[in-house]
């Protein structure tokens, strides 16, 4: 009996159930938890340097129209009063020609966009306002631009024919006026070709939002 009893005093101990663990996907959890999202507008380009570069480029926009604009009218001002001076008697008169009372008008229709349109960003810029919708401005300038270009290039290419053939024949005041009206003609083609490129531009960058 007493032997039975000194065993059970010198048995080992019997293993215990372990405490509860929680899983290791809670646990790994718990150790890390979410990061927070990013700030708003983090990495996306729309912080204030890129609001300040947009606002730059728009202001520096505005101004090469102004000043190609500017340009254009004083070239086709010049083509139109060239033109119209440009009467000396006899054959020596522009209004016996066709094709250099075709460049007279255009001229005259150049100047008048041209002017008005040097009008509207004066007052757009002085005042932060455009007298018309921006979305309906973008469109006018965009087509605008182009037809009077074209029709500057037209009128000078139809006059250049006949005014070289005179000047093969004679070189006098009347042939070198004629010259000199259509290269300002040609001039304020350019000078409205390159506003046509910054309205298009423009208008592709329009919001319609």
């Amino acid at each position: 009996m007493s032997s039975a009893e000194d065993g059970q005093k010198h048995a080992p101990p019997q293993p215990t159930a372990p405490p509860f663990a929680p899983p290791a996907a809670a646990a790994a959890d718990f150790e890390s938890p979410v990061p927070p999202p990013p700030a708003a507008g983090a990495g996306s380009g729309m912080g204030v340097p890129a609001i300040v570069r947009r606002w730059r480029r728009d202001d520096l926009v505005r101004k090469g129209s102004l000043v190609l604009r500017g340009l254009a009218l004083l070239f086709s001002l010049l083509a139109f009063i060239i033109m119209a001076s440009n009467k000396h008697g006899d054959w020596k008169d522009f209004d016996r020609y066709e094709e250099f009372r075709y460049l007279l008008a255009i001229s005259i229709l150049a100047t008048l966009y041209t002017g008005a349109q040097a009008l509207r960003h004066v007052h757009q810029i002085s005042t932060g306002q455009d007298l018309v919708k921006r979305q309906t401005s973008a469109l006018i300038d965009f087509a605008g631009d182009q037809v009077v270009a074209y029709l500057l290039i037209s009128a000078a290419s139809t006059a250049v024919p006949m005014t070289n053939k005179m000047r093969n024949n004679v070189d006098n005041l009347f042939t070198d006026c004629l010259a000199a009206s259509i290269s300002m003609a040609f001039f304020g083609f350019l000078t409205l070709a390159l506003s046509a490129l910054i309205s298009g531009y423009k208008l592709s960058t329009q919001s319609y939002i």
